[in-house]
């Protein structure tokens, strides 16, 4: 689960812009909800456990911001925001919810038994964050690996 702000998704009013904080001349992510979510989730990436994430497409037309690559770098960040890895983009697909593999959710690393654990976690963190999401729900599944500590 990836947050693509600080804060979280904003709708921007008329002439307002948003965009993902940048660090160090990167675009930075930032994993999960604030708190010991984030910290549990930036663990794992660490820890090399958690090579995968899934953010839904919405948040990008909502943020200004378009989708990663491959071979991009970003800057993952803490609860301070401050970069604690850099990561590089190693797949980027784009597909419906229902789709997901269990291959990709179980590179996400959260210790989800089944596919389905998994989609029952994503949809209750995304209703909590104020989506509903249903098997049609468009969403980015991201692979990467950290290239650098610190």
């Amino acid at each position: 689960m990836c947050r693509l702000s600080n804060g979280g998704p904003t709708v921007p009013e008329w002439g307002e812009e948003t965009m993902w904080p940048r660090v160090d001349g990167m675009r930075a992510l930032e994993l999960g909800s604030p708190g010991s979510m984030r910290d549990e989730l930036n663990s794992l990436v660490l820890a090399g456990t958690k090579t995968a994430t899934t953010c839904l497409l919405d948040e990008y037309a909502q943020e200004m911001e378009g989708l990663e690559y491959v071979g991009e770098r970003q800057a993952l960040l803490d609860n301070t925001g401050r970069r604690i890895a850099t990561l590089m983009f190693t797949g980027v697909e784009v597909k419906p919810f229902g789709e997901v593999t269990w291959e990709h959710a179980r590179a996400e690393g959260e210790g989800d038994a089944s596919l389905h654990d998994w989609r029952e976690v994503h949809r209750r963190f995304w209703g909590e964050e104020g989506t509903s999401v249903d098997d049609h729900v468009v969403v980015v599944c991201l692979a990467f690996r950290v290239v650098e500590h610190g």
